[in-house]
């Protein structure tokens, strides 16, 4: 690809995302990008790693950028102008890889494949951002920081004297993980048979199942990725599967297990033994998981669709389970560094409905739990709203149910020194190197199970 079919792709990238809307039920960036280069297979490594780069560039950046647009938009007199993807893209083109726009005339000469030639407000935007540093004094914390006002609150109150640290952390690019399957094989050997593949990898410092890849190599097509050796997977998200604290021949139910990742690594922790029941809302989801547990070798996992939080099956299968996982619909702040444009389609809206759908799963799904079992909530979000006050509001709630200290659970399941002394687990990218999460492990008391059934309305 030339440099300027290049940037014609970037900006045909950036308005599928940008027309996927605002709110919970989009396309995230990912999956755009991914969709994009799936669909045109002339696209090779070298050219698909500068479109990568140049797309998340954006998208990381955006509020400095869409300031320095408005900021050198003045002096382009009635021209016509939006903050749209083709401007962004000239921005960030200007600002952060200093093109002159001598470039820009190249590049954008309207030929096949190549974005149509600049307009004069356009040309005067490439002249007067050119070599421009992205950072200015002037902007405001939330552009600085690439976030919308409104979060900046809750994300304070969540990194205290940390902030500005974790935020910068959160505009980097996450590091590619990868969890080892123990049923197949183990750390050592997983990392030779990648190594005879060409790629590098280092061991993680808290899971003990962890390879970090360095690069980005093309891992679907490795033999050890098709022969089930290991699954793409944060190591944050390793962990919290692991504090499940599942063991052989454990009854569990991986309550909102989507597209069955942390069902995986509880089934290679339980040996395959036992039963696991991975539910979710999304039939196609959990549809998903077939081909991931084939390839993984895992045979004691069945899926199940449940209609709502509330489906009848629950009520049959009241205290029944030695572990619940839920892993809850959130508003994903923990994972801005792979999708960095969920920064900009979330809504205080959303955080109020997934709040309350929140308190309703874990309400329900507590139900699941026999006596001396336990409950383990987890969100890959940042918000104590969605944490620390979710979990302290079920705690007054459900007294049956007794918080477990971290360092206990950590020790028990990793039997490693524990990365916190607090009753919750929070991972965040600049401190532990891990996407956001955060993890709360409750213990039922025995004999309430029948106290909690009579509760009316619950499960029909």
């Amino acid at each position: 690809m030339t440099p300027g079919a290049r940037v014609q792709a970037a900006i045909e990238i950036l308005d599928a995302i940008a027309a996927g809307g605002v709110g919970r039920g989009r396309s995230p960036a990912d999956a755009v990008v991914n969709g994009y280069v799936r669909s045109r297979r002339y696209i090779g490594s070298k050219d698909r790693a500068a479109l990568l780069s140049l797309v998340y560039a954006v998208l990381r950046h955006r509020a400095q950028l869409d300031w320095w647009l408005a900021f050198a938009r003045e002096g382009a007199a009635r021209a016509r102008f939006s903050l749209d993807s083709r401007r962004r893209v000239i921005a960030a083109l200007a600002i952060l890889e200093g093109w002159p726009v001598e470039e820009f005339e190249v590049s954008f000469d309207g030929s096949k494949f190549r974005p149509v030639q600049l307009e004069p407000g356009e040309r005067h935007l490439a002249a007067a951002l050119s070599g421009r540093s992205i950072e200015h004094p002037e902007q405001p914390e939330g552009v600085r920081v690439n976030t919308p006002e409104w979060l900046l609150p809750s994300l304070k109150q969540r990194f205290g004297s940390d902030f500005l640290r974790e935020m910068a952390a959160l505009g980097e690019a996450a590091p590619v993980d990868l969890r080892v399957n123990t049923l197949k094989t183990d750390r050592d050997a997983a990392r030779k048979t990648l190594a005879a593949s060409g790629v590098t990898t280092t061991p993680g410092s808290l899971s003990p199942w962890a390879l970090r890849v360095d690069g980005r190599p093309n891992l679907p097509a490795l033999a050890a990725f098709k022969d089930g050796l290991v699954e793409i997977q944060d190591e944050g998200s390793q962990l919290a599967a692991r504090l499940v604290g599942a063991k052989p021949g454990m009854r569990v139910c991986d309550f909102c297990a989507g597209a069955g990742g942390k069902s995986l690594a509880i089934a290679a922790g339980m040996e395959n033994k036992g039963h696991i029941v991975a539910c979710d809302v999304s039939g196609p989801r959990l549809e998903s998981a077939t081909k991931r547990l084939r390839r993984a070798g895992v045979h004691n996992v069945e899926r199940r669709h449940l209609e709502s939080e509330r489906d009848p099956w629950i009520k049959r299968q009241l205290g029944a389970f030695d572990r619940v996982l839920i892993d809850a619909p959130c508003s994903g702040t923990g994972t801005w560094r792979r999708n960095p444009d969920a920064r900009w389609t979330l809504t205080p809206q959303d955080i109020l409905e997934l709040r309350a759908l929140q308190a309703r799963i874990l309400g329900s799904a507590a139900r699941l739990v026999k006596p001396g079992g336990r409950l383990v909530y987890v969100t890959c979000s940042l918000l104590p709203e969605e944490n620390e006050s979710q979990v302290e509001a079920f705690a007054a709630a459900a007294p049956e149910f007794t918080p477990l200290p971290m360092p206990r659970v950590w020790k028990e399941a990793l039997g490693t020194t524990p990365p916190t002394s607090d009753a919750w687990l929070r991972l965040s990218p600049a401190r532990h190197g891990t996407d956001g999460f955060f993890v709360a492990v409750f213990e039922r008391q025995p004999a309430t199970v029948e106290a909690r059934n009579d509760k009316p309305g619950e499960g029909d």
